[in-house]
């Protein structure tokens, strides 16, 4: 039988909308005790679409597997019964912005020394201190001010707005990274009995994702003629190839039925074949309008060579790679079922499945309160909006 690894561990949630729900969700996917608080109202992606009989499967998608308790914060009462709950518990996630928690008597200083093992995890836009912490902040801000977006823009061609963001990437990396520093204070704690402070900021979560652009703005690096990696033009659409390693180039050049490439100058090594990669990737369109899209795609895999067919979200559903992985779970909320991500890793002696059930806003207020000695308070939703992080 496999165990969940977190089991016994309690996790106080004090998150909302994205980046910290997807850090406590995966650490209620390796089986700790989530205990979501929410205010009166409920999170505020409780009431985003998509809405089904007024369940929504994003809110239920990042919390599956938590319990959900109203405190009211800004009630005496409401911060004592949080602080209380707090210091029972192993590790706490928020994701208020700076300063917040403080303001509630909650903040880890006050917190650590009643609970000296607690671990407490910040998650901010800019982080716990420095000239731009207190600032307002969600994703689509972080990827322009970690200049994600322009640099993103920099290899569309000559386009000069950036894009519209629909994709909160910032918040994943953030809560992704809180997930894992996580792990490793758990880790410190047996040695040495003690918690800390985790703070995790949203802009440097994003800068990981840039190392060749980091690196390539200290040095002035000259771009290649074309993109490395974009879309290679067929006889019914686009595939994307990667060619990115001599192997792949060479078996390409094989593939294709032009050796000759190999040894052209301007192509034989990789720093003159990545000044002239508009014209290599010339030649490899010449050879790939002759087919389409799937039959590129078989050819290519033959070949060895990195690529792929652009698929839409509804294929992606019924990919069976994802189907044989088991990577897609049903979880079921308040109006029927609907499928969610189990985390992206297995492990050989641990169950890392989601949860299969979402509560609803106030559902363990009872038990909380029994074990508290609290009266519970009542699940009242009066508004749907949150301050960001």
């Amino acid at each position: 039988m496999q165990t969940k690894p977190y089991s016994g561990l309690r996790i106080v949630d004090f998150t909302t909308t994205l980046a910290g729900p997807h850090c406590t969700r995966m650490l209620a996917d390796l089986g700790a005790e989530v205990i979501k608080v929410e205010a009166p109202e409920g999170d505020m992606l409780r009431y985003r679409l998509p809405l089904r009989d007024g369940a929504s499967t994003i809110f239920g998608h990042l919390n599956a597997g938590k319990k959900s308790v109203v405190v009211d914060l800004k009630t005496e009462e409401g911060r004592e019964t949080a602080r209380r709950l707090a210091l029972s518990a192993d590790i706490l996630v928020e994701n208020y912005r700076p300063g917040v928690m403080q303001k509630f008597g909650l903040d880890y200083g006050k917190l650590s020394q009643a609970n000296p093992r607690l671990i407490y995890c910040s998650i901010s836009g800019f982080g716990q201190s420095g000239p731009m912490a207190t600032f307002a902040a969600y994703a689509p801000v972080i990827h322009a001010a970690s200049g994600y977006d322009l640099t993103h823009l920099s290899y569309q061609g000559d386009r000069e707005k950036p894009d519209y963001c629909g994709i909160y990437i910032a918040d994943v990396i953030a809560g992704t990274y809180a997930f894992g520093a996580i792990g490793v204070a758990l880790h410190m704690r047996g040695t040495t009995g003690k918690g800390q402070l985790i703070d995790v900021s949203m802009l440097e979560s994003m800068l990981s994702l840039l190392p060749n652009e980091m690196q390539q703005a200290q040095f002035n690096v000259e771009r290649p003629s074309r993109p490395l990696f974009g879309p290679v033009e067929t006889k019914d659409g686009y595939v994307m190839l990667a060619v990115g390693s001599e192997k792949s180039f060479h078996a390409i050049a094989h593939g294709m039925n032009r050796p000759e490439i190999l040894t052209d100058p301007r192509f034989k090594k990789y720093l003159e074949r990545r000044t002239n990669w508009s014209k290599f990737m010339e030649i490899v369109e010449d050879w790939s309008r002759d087919f389409t899209s799937e039959e590129c795609l078989e050819k290519f895999t033959e070949m060895g060579v990195p690529a792929s067919a652009y698929k839409t979200m509804k294929e992606v559903l019924q990919d069976p790679q994802l189907a044989h992985r088991g990577a897609l779970a049903e979880v079921e909320d308040g109006a029927g079922t609907f499928l969610a991500l189990n985390p992206p890793f297995h492990m050989s002696g641990a169950d890392v499945s989601v949860g299969r059930r979402v509560a609803t806003l106030g559902e363990h207020n009872h038990e909380i309160a029994r074990e508290l000695g609290d009266q519970a308070p009542d699940a009242a939703k009066v508004s749907t909006e949150a301050e960001p992080q």
